[in-house]
């Protein structure tokens, strides 16, 4: 089973959505309130314990209404409590039993991307971070999966890794199975990490092939930013009301090189369906009728 189209429209975007009660009816049925054609969840809870049965989440119905309305290449968020850069044995091995029961959690969605955080050293070094989180990778990976892990690029707060271009080359070149790695991009992660995607987003695209390969940019989240370029802060704002900005925003969702690549709002306070409206141009009367 897939979820992918014969075609897909130009531009997906989306937003993270909830699976509260009916699991991926839920979502669905938020993201045609939004108008969306694309989204993103998280499968279990941020806070630990027991995950829901995949099994509860209404997968054929959710499918089906994904048809209808021309939905597809939906996203799943691991959650944030596995950390694969651990130095300690239990958190590291829980993170890599929580991320191989994902995989198959995914896999019968029939869903194609896992996002998830490279991880954070806790004081032991990039160096040791990049060689643990792949070594946590080359234990999970069997080369037979039929989905891709996407290393989400940080905003360089704390200890974690994986804020430049350079830290996830270094992690996906370490990894036997790479070719079931992508990589997820995002707007306030990389300006506040220092790359000026606000003036120059061509530029930063440019150097993306040249040290990871545009072929591995798989998924984007789109969030505007409460601090400057380089501040390191990992804060989003909503669109328009940040340091990024509505036109570099817009420009980057209407990139050429962005097309038919699920782009994911996960801005606060709940204006999903304004801001898509934003970012596609889109009048109020034009909302019901999807992306275009």
């Amino acid at each position: 089973m897939s979820s992918e189209p014969h075609s897909a429209p130009d531009i997906l975007l989306g937003a993270n959505v909830s699976v509260a009660k009916t699991g991926l009816l839920a979502a669905v049925e938020e993201t045609i309130s939004y108008g969306a054609n694309t989204y993103m969840i998280y499968t279990r809870s941020n806070r630990g314990g027991k995950a829901r049965p995949i099994t509860e989440f209404h997968r054929d119905e959710a499918l089906a209404l994904m048809r209808e309305h021309q939905i597809v290449d939906p996203v799943v968020h691991l959650s944030y409590l596995v950390n694969l850069a651990s130095p300690k044995p239990d958190t590291w091995e829980y993170g890599r039993m929580v991320l191989q029961e994902e995989i198959e959690r995914v896999e019968y969605l029939g869903f194609r991307y896992i996002v998830f955080h490279p991880g954070s050293h806790v004081g032991e070094g990039e160096t040791y971070a990049i060689a643990r989180i792949a070594e946590a990778l080359n234990d999970i990976l069997t080369g037979s999966e039929r989905l891709t892990l996407c290393l989400e690029t940080m905003a360089g707060d704390g200890s974690k890794v994986g804020n430049s271009l350079e830290e996830i080359a270094d992690i996906i070149s370490r990894v036997r199975h790479a070719d079931k790695l992508g990589v997820c991009i995002d707007t306030c992660h990389n300006y506040s990490y220092g790359y000026d995607v606000v003036h120059d987003f061509d530029g930063f695209l440019q150097k993306f092939d040249q040290v990871i390969g545009l072929e591995r940019l798989k998924v984007v989240h789109i969030n505007d930013s409460k601090y400057p370029i380089g501040a390191r802060k990992d804060r989003h704002a909503n669109v328009g009301e940040g340091t990024l900005g509505l036109a570099a925003l817009r420009y980057i969702v209407h990139h050429e090189a962005l097309r038919g690549i699920p782009q994911i709002l996960e801005t606060p306070g709940g204006k999903y369906k304004e801001e898509i409206d934003l970012l596609l141009g889109r009048s109020t009367q034009d909302a019901n009728t999807g992306v275009s």
